[in-house]
C-alpha cells in the first residue's frame, strides 16, 4: 500500500494525506463492523467513552492489542492522545532515506478519524513520532475536538 501511494504522490506531506484518506476509508468500514459484531453495544454520546472504546476495542481488533497510553492534554481542553510504543503499521516498514520525516502513523490517525466522524465528534485527528527510551517507533495520535463536541459534553455535564 505504501509504494502503491509513495508512486502518486509528490512529497513526504502528500504521501501522509494519501496515507490518512486511506485508513479514513478503513476506519469507516472498521466501524460498521464493530457496532455489528458487538451484541451488546450502545452508542457512546460521552468524549471519554468514545475515545476508551477506540483505545481499546478499535486496536485490540486492528493491530491485536491495546494502545499503551489515553491522555488528555494539560495545555488545551480539547486535545486527547493515543499512544502507541510500537505500532504494527510501523513495525515492517522500511523507510527510504530520502523520505526519513515520513510518519506512517498518518493511517492510523486516519481510521481514529473515521471512527471519530461515524460516531459524531468531529474531530481533527494527526499522528506524531515521539521517541522514547526503548521505543524508536512510539507514535501518538493527537485528537482535536471539533468546538461542537465541548459543547455537547458541557451540555450532558
Amino acid at each position: 500500500m505504501l509504494q502503491y501511494t509513495q508512486k502518486r504522490v509528490h512529497g513526504i506531506q502528500d504521501l501522509e494525506r494519501k496515507l490518512n484518506e486511506l485508513g479514513y476509508r478503513v476506519g469507516i468500514r472498521a466501524l460498521d463492523l464493530l457496532v455489528w459484531r458487538d451484541k451488546n453495544s450502545k452508542r457512546e454520546t460521552r468524549v471519554l467513552g468514545m475515545l476508551y472504546f477506540i483505545h481499546t476495542t478499535v486496536w485490540k481488533t486492528m493491530f491485536g492489542k491495546q494502545a499503551d497510553s489515553l491522555e488528555k492534554s494539560t495545555e488545551n481542553e480539547d486535545e486527547y492522545m493515543i499512544s502507541d510504543n510500537d505500532p504494527m503499521v510501523s513495525k515492517f516498514i522500511s523507510v527510504p532515506k530520502d523520505v526519513s520525516q515520513l510518519n506512517c502513523g498518518a493511517f492510523m490517525a486516519g481510521i481514529v478519524e473515521a471512527i471519530m466522524d461515524g460516531c459524531q465528534f468531529p474531530s481533527r485527528v494527526t499522528a506524531h513520532t515521539v521517541p522514547i527510551d526503548g521505543y524508536p517507533l512510539r507514535t501518538t495520535i493527537l485528537i482535536k475536538l471539533d468546538k461542537e463536541v465541548l459543547e455537547r459534553e458541557e451540555q450532558l455535564k
